[in-house]
């Protein structure tokens, strides 16, 4: 390029993945995410070594030529007006001054993103770009100082090439499709990722531990992170001499013994083993089977409550509140030890490995909503990428307090409320039940909690029971596990004043992929790239990557036209338990096979439009369980306050292939039938999509995370 730009010596604090590259005769664009001077720097490195002459295509928009280093006379230089000039115009620019072995890169104008975004810019100037019909380069750009984990003080920058796209293939979405693959490619490469997850929760703690604590709503004590870990490196050494397995069974509430005992099963080097306790005794024996435990970590307290749950003999359960009070001496060792030595001398002392990738760190159990409960092994990087992924797009400080009341053996309450806050230094209060909003509501302003995280079922406790001003300190209310009804999200928001983010993630997926953030005020003339679309679950947390097939033969679609989802990513579960044959199903070529129906919008927003296992195929169309239901909700004038009264249900029809049947706890007459029947067809509801039976029952059908038990209403549907 032109002298007016000085070119650097290649950086140290640089990687790369990919590279510019001559494609045939033709001349090609480079489309960054985001870009700085010295990224510039670096591609004109990269260009001079493959002998190619960079152009800058800039924003008119761009206030800062001066800081890139940049002069408008330069003749490598195209100011353009992406905001109000034309296609014609930008054709008639690009063609009248680009020649052979020359490469463009396009620089955007001053735009407002937040912190882990993957795109910042508008997506109408890719659109312009794109409508040049020249072939174009994404290239993923990753600060690690935005997409890092606390434990790190990494200030490198990442450059991922994407597969280029020809001139023929040329559209937003296979754009955005190879922007995010090579994101993903990026952010995978993160060394920490290698490491083991109890090293870096000992490294946390070194860092954070003296300022955080858990206050436990359960009994109004706080307990510093400093004497979680004395007490769980203290208990780990009786778990040790207790059992060879690998893992340990722990039944407890979200608390501070449901923190100890996994960090202690953690810092015995094994693997721990959240029990749902609300499963059915078959699931659970199932559960402990499938993972070889012969202990479990529980409270008497919870013995005594579930009476019902296949407690195995006394000599195999180790009660937490009667083990702890004699290790007082080893728990003021740990204590000293953890102000004095460093991460690597007490995982030393501990005898634990720093090293981890992907290997086995957490084992946790599906749901069973469809089916039999399946053992998801998640592994060392499964959940350090997690944690790094939500944990940037949040951008929490230590002002910040997470309420934690989601069960233990959910894969959100795992992640979120257990490792998150001893890795990044977060406060936690904990209630060891999601179900009584008033309590909880007492607790966020007691405490002054900034993130509550619930399911649409749990929110609608605080509808009815909850005063707005309770919740003044909430930033953030994250919902997840079931699709959020709008009526819901606007009554929420028009009582508390609180936004309702939905999000997205599986249990096999550690889980968080996708969130909703709200939108911020952009300052500095810079304008706000979108962070939040109401109906979509988000957008894509930092480093992962999505594919969008037909479902039934999986063969590619573009990622805005709607099929099954596949996603790639460091967080994407290892294995299913002993099942390698399941695993194949949904794992092919690091791609996960969600079981999920959505599309991908120009922005980036993920929306879901229902699960496979809630589609009907009714005479060869696909009927959506949940939009069928959102329509009878409506129709049916139901409140957002209550709880759930209807669920759509899919049964085998030798006629059609699958029939609808509609459970629902209102008794309904003929002519309430009917009068149901008219209103759906004046909504413009298919015939083929109402429900033709509708089934009266006491309650429908729920798990403990407050999703939909689909296997429990199958039931009820058969049974009647």
């Amino acid at each position: 390029m032109s002298s007016n730009l000085k070119k650097e010596p290649k950086s140290t604090n640089y990687r790369q993945f990919g590279d510019v590259s001559k494609l045939s005769e033709e001349t090609y664009i480079i489309i960054p995410n985001r870009i700085s001077k010295s990224d510039i720097g670096q591609i004109q490195l990269s260009a001079d070594q493959k002998e190619l002459e960079l152009v800058l295509l800039i924003d008119k928009k761009n206030q800062s030529l001066e800081n890139l280093d940049i002069k408008e006379d330069d003749d490598k230089v195209l100011i353009y007006d992406f905001e109000n000039g034309s296609t014609d115009e930008l054709n008639s620019l690009i063609n009248n001054q680009i020649s052979k072995d020359q490469i463009i890169l396009y620089i955007p104008g001053n735009y407002k993103a937040l912190k882990g975004a993957n795109f910042h810019f508008p997506t109408n100037q890719v659109k312009n770009i794109l409508d040049l019909g020249l072939p174009v380069i994404p290239l993923f750009i990753e600060r690690l100082s935005e997409t890092q984990l606390s434990i790190e003080k990494n200030e490198n920058t990442i450059h991922s090439y994407g597969e280029p796209i020809k001139s023929e293939n040329l559209s937003l979405a296979a754009f955005q499709e190879s922007l995010l693959i090579a994101g993903e490619k990026a952010f995978s490469s993160h060394t920490v990722f290698e490491d083991s997850l109890v090293f870096s929760i000992l490294k946390g703690l070194k860092l954070h531990a003296n300022n955080t604590s858990i206050f436990d709503g359960n009994d109004g004590s706080e307990l510093k992170f400093t004497k979680v870990f004395g007490a769980g490196a203290a208990l780990s050494k009786i778990i040790h001499k207790a059992t060879n397995s690998n893992r340990v069974g722990i039944v407890l509430p979200p608390g501070k013994g449901g923190l100890v005992a996994n960090l202690a099963v953690l810092l015995s080097g094994k693997v721990p083993v959240n029990l749902n306790f609300t499963a059915g005794s078959d699931a659970i024996k199932s559960s402990i089977q499938q993972a070889g435990l012969d202990q479990i970590i529980t409270a008497q307290a919870f013995v005594d409550k579930y009476p019902n749950f296949p407690w195995p003999e006394k000599n195999k359960i180790l009660l937490i509140e009667k083990v702890l009070p004699s290790l007082k001496p080893k728990i003021i060792f740990w204590l000293i030890a953890l102000k004095i030595f460093s991460a690597k001398s007490l995982a030393s002392m501990l005898r634990l490995s720093t090293k981890g990738g992907n290997d086995e760190a957490v084992l946790l159990f599906t749901s069973g909503s469809s089916g039999n409960p399946k053992g998801v092994v998640l592994s060392h990087k499964n959940i350090l990428s997690n944690v790094t992924q939500f944990g940037s797009r949040l951008d929490l400080d230590h002002d910040d307090k997470i309420l934690g009341c989601l069960p233990l053996f959910h894969s959100f309450g795992s992640t979120v409320t257990l490792w998150y806050p001893m890795l990044e230094g977060i406060d936690l209060v904990t209630y060891p039940s999601p179900l009584e909003p008033p309590k909880l509501a007492e607790l966020i302003e007691e405490y002054k909690v900034t993130l509550l995280l619930a399911t649409p079922t749990f929110l609608r406790g605080y509808m009815r029971r909850v005063d707005p001003e309770k919740l003044d300190t909430i930033k953030f209310v994250v919902t997840g596990a079931e699709k959020l009804p709008k009526r819901l999200a606007e009554a929420f928001e028009s009582k508390f004043q609180k936004k309702v983010m939905e999000g997205y993630g599986l249990t096999e997926t550690s889980p968080v992929t996708n969130v909703n953030i709200p939108n911020v005020t952009a300052q500095n003339k810079s304008e706000l790239i979108k962070s939040e679309r109401f109906g979509s679950v988000g957008q894509f947390l930092p480093g992962i990557a999505v594919r969008i097939t037909e479902p039934n033969d999986d063969s590619p679609l573009p990622i805005n036209s709607s099929g099954m989802i596949w996603l790639r990513g460091p967080n994407i579960f290892k294995e299913y338990l002993d099942l390698p044959s399941q695993t194949q199903e949904v794992i092919k070529g690091g791609w996960f096979r969600t079981g999920d129906i959505g599309r991908v919008d120009e922005d980036g927003f993920l929306f879901i439009e229902g699960r496979l296992s809630r589609f009907s195929k009714i005479a060869g169309e696909m009927v959506p369980h949940e939009t069928v239901e959102s329509h009878i909700n409506k129709a049916l004038s139901y409140d957002s306050e209550d709880e759930k009264k209807i669920a759509v249900i899919g049964i085998p029809d030798e006629a059609k292939g699958e029939a609808l049947v509609l459970l629902s706890t209102e008794e309904m007459g003929d002519e309430s039938v009917k009068s149901l029947r008219q209103k759906l067809l004046d909504l413009g509801v298919a015939a083929l999509w109402i429900p033709k039976k509708i089934i009266k029952v006491d309650s429908i059908p729920s798990l403990a995370s407050g999703k939909l038990d689909i296997k429990g209403c199958e039931d009820l549907a058969k049974n009647h």
